[in-house]
């Protein structure tokens, strides 16, 4: 079993690109694995990277637009 590194939810909130509140409310919604050490909350980077995984969204392949018809 590999042993993970454990992130604060500053950590997570940088790695996301938001403020702390993004990720403790993704904590209290219960959207994303946690762990409690004490009162403290960490959040497992492999969570992290599957909460990004999951919500990654594909860009769509556009048709060729139909240039030179016209109006």
């Amino acid at each position: 079993m590999t042993v993970d590194r454990l992130l604060t939810v500053q950590e997570v909130a940088e790695r996301l690109g938001t403020g702390v509140r993004f990720p403790r409310r993704l904590v209290e919604e219960r959207r994303i694995t946690f762990v409690k050490v004490g009162r403290h909350v960490r959040i497992p980077e492999w969570a992290l990277e599957a909460y990004v995984s999951a919500h990654t969204v594909q860009p769509i392949a556009l048709r060729p637009s139909g240039l030179g018809r016209a109006a």
